[in-house]
């Protein structure tokens, strides 16, 4: 079976679309560790700058391969959202969305790559172990203490 060839264009956009949305993330992730009070301030407050800086850098790595491919990194944004409702819980639900949304981009992207682009298979592949530890992780956050099914909004 000989390997089909990958649909650069189609790449380029999706890879700018997650630039986008890391980005995004960098901002909804800040602005949310700005906002936290209360006896747990301090770790989540850590918490949320850390998933600032992760998303910074899954930004960088998303536009270095745009770069790569030998096009532009988009200069936009995602979607941000205020909805001025700053709960803890409310901001997990809303990080759990946009980790969702984000996920969702890196499995467009490792199914356009798939045996087409081993290097860019690759990367969608671990971004999207990644984003699924990490989503497990707010899912996790959002529970009651000891629940042990999936967060199921009410």
């Amino acid at each position: 079976m000989a390997q089909q060839e990958l649909d650069t264009a189609r790449a380029v956009t999706i890879l700018n679309r997650i630039m986008e949305m890391e980005l995004a993330g960098v901002v909804r992730y800040t602005h949310y560790s700005l906002l936290v009070y209360g006896y747990n301030r301090l770790p989540i407050v850590q918490w949320l700058r850390a998933q600032a800086l992760e998303s910074h850098q899954h930004a960088l790595q998303a536009g270095e391969f745009v770069t790569h491919l030998g096009e532009h990194p988009s200069l936009g944004i995602g979607p941000l959202l205020e909805t001025h409702d700053h709960d803890i819980g409310h901001i997990l639900k809303e990080s759990l969305e946009h980790e969702r949304a984000t996920l969702k981009l890196y499995k467009e992207l490792n199914e356009i790559a798939k045996d087409r682009s081993v290097l860019l298979e690759e990367y969608a592949r671990s971004m999207i172990q990644q984003e699924e530890l990490h989503s497990g992780e707010v899912d996790k956050m959002l529970r009651e203490p000891g629940d042990l099914g999936v967060f199921m909004p009410h």
